[in-house]
Parts: C-alpha cells; sequence; structure tokens
C-alpha cells in the first residue's frame, strides 16, 4: 500500500473506501470495508440536523440523507457536475490529466474547487454516519428480536412441559382408575353376569348400557 494511499485512509478518519488501484473498490482488507470493525474503532460522524429518510429495501435516497445532514442542493450540485464531468473522460486518460481537465473546466464555470471538496468530505461523512446509524439502529433490532426469541422459546419450554406433565398425569389417572375397576369388577364377577345386568337395567342411577 502506497503513502498516499495510507493518507487517503486518514483523510477523514477513515471513512474513505480503500482502492487498490484507480477504479478498483478493495472490499476485503480494509477496515473501511468491514463497517462492523470500523464502527468500534472510528468515532461516529454527528452530521444530522433531522432525522434521515429509511431505506426501504435497502434504496437508500441520497439527496434525502445530504439534505438531513444540512448539505443544501446548490452544495450537492456542484459535486454532481464535478462528478459528470470526471465520469465522461476517456477511461484511459492519466489522472493527472484528468485533473487538469477537471480543475480547468470548474474554473471556467466559476465553481470554486474547495467548496466542492467540503460538500464531498461533507457528503461521505453523511454517509458514513447513515451507515453507523442503521447499523446501530439493526443491531437493537436484532438484540430485542433474539430477545423476543429466546423469551418464546422459554414460554414453548414452559408449555411444553406443562403438556408433557398433564400427559403423564393422564396416564397415572388411567392406570389408576383401570387397577381400581379391576378390584371392582372382581366383586361384581363373583355375583355373575346376569345378576349384574338385572340390578343394572332396575336401578334408576345407572345407565344400562344395552338400552342404547
Amino acid at each position: 500500500m502506497s503513502d498516499d494511499k495510507k493518507t487517503w485512509g486518514h483523510t477523514v478518519l477513515g471513512w474513505f473506501i480503500e482502492k487498490d488501484h484507480e477504479g478498483a473498490t478493495d472490499t476485503t482488507d480494509t477496515a473501511e470495508s468491514r463497517p462492523d470493525e470500523a464502527s468500534s474503532t472510528l468515532p461516529v460522524p454527528q452530521v444530522f440536523t433531522k432525522q434521515p429518510p429509511a431505506a426501504p429495501g435497502g434504496h437508500v435516497d441520497y439527496d434525502g440523507v445530504f439534505e438531513a445532514a444540512g448539505i443544501d442542493d446548490e452544495e450537492r450540485e456542484r459535486v454532481r457536475k464535478a462528478s459528470e464531468l470526471l465520469g465522461s473522460l476517456p477511461a484511459e486518460t492519466s489522472l493527472a490529466t484528468k485533473k487538469q481537465i477537471v480543475e480547468a473546466s470548474l474554473k471556467a464555470f466559476g465553481v470554486p474547487i474547495d467548496k466542492i471538496i467540503e460538500t464531498g468530505v461533507a457528503e461521505i461523512q453523511a454517509l458514513e454516519s447513515y451507515i453507523r446509524t442503521d447499523q446501530a439502529d439493526t443491531q437493537k433490532l436484532i438484540e430485542e428480536s433474539n430477545a423476543r426469541i429466546a423469551n418464546y422459546e422459554q414460554e414453548i419450554r414452559n408449555i411444553r412441559t406443562v403438556m408433557d406433565g398433564r400427559v403423564r398425569e393422564r396416564q397415572g389417572v388411567q392406570t389408576a382408575c383401570n387397577a381400581k375397576k379391576l378390584e371392582v369388577q372382581r366383586v361384581l364377577e363373583f355375583f355373575g353376569r346376569d345378576e349384574v345386568a338385572r340390578v343394572v337395567r332396575e336401578s334408576s342411577k345407572l345407565i344400562d348400557p344395552s338400552a342404547e
């Protein structure tokens, strides 16, 4: 990694995305490409003057984010023009030549380069703050959701314990009652099946199964 690259990496406290070479973003080895690690070592820039818009489905409203950070449309337009101008240059143009062309063109249109740089850094800070805020919100949601899941899982375990206990209790009731039935049945069998049937038919208290 060159000294120039290291300098870029610390220009705004590591909020720049490191590149292996011009136009190729390194997404494997830098702290900037590992936001969770970066968040633990770098301060979160507090730049928002109002709540930035949500990003449903991961789609970011950049103008809304920049506006929430106090970057007005005129400032954003300067950066857009510089970006469009830079993007219109042939890819094979050297970096030094690109810089000369862009700076000369911006000066010709009366666009202050310092203001572009200032706004560009402000936009990066706003995006970094937006990333960190979203990470914090996501982490909070995950922690709260995990806590709720743990509570539900514990409740499920408690319910299963009650269910299992009730099944064992039912089995115990059935076993005990069947044992008692056999005990009483021995007494009735002593008097004979026909005699028991007659008493059942004539009794006003008993249910005669043969009558159903």
